[in-house]
């Protein structure tokens, strides 16, 4: 049986990743620099991390033009949704099941 640690999604191991989805999971979407300033991340390290779960298909990326000015805004889609919860409930089982050694 494959225990609990190794069924946390790799997707998620970085925190960078993990305050990506996040922050997408409390709104339809956001903004690239919206998302830079929330998590105090540089514009490269950002882009990095959001093109590894584009590629993983766990958000939507939309570029367009504001004026003259371009606007990319992400949003989760279902499957990162959802594997975003399972990596959730899997930290929530962790703990729980951890909690007991303290007693």
């Amino acid at each position: 049986m494959k225990h609990l640690i190794h069924t946390l999604n790799k997707a998620f191991d970085h925190r960078v990743r993990l305050g990506v989805m996040a922050v997408l999971m409390t709104t339809e979407t956001v903004s690239f620099n919206d998302l830079k300033d929330i998590l105090g991340l540089t514009d490269g390290n950002l882009a990095s991390h959001v093109a590894a779960l584009e590629r993983a298909d766990y958000l939507l990326v939309s570029k367009q033009f504001i004026g003259k000015k371009p606007n990319t805004t992400y949003a989760a889609t279902a499957a990162g949704r959802a594997a975003f919860r399972a990596h959730l409930a899997t930290l929530e089982q962790l703990t729980a099941d951890s909690n007991g050694l303290n007693g």
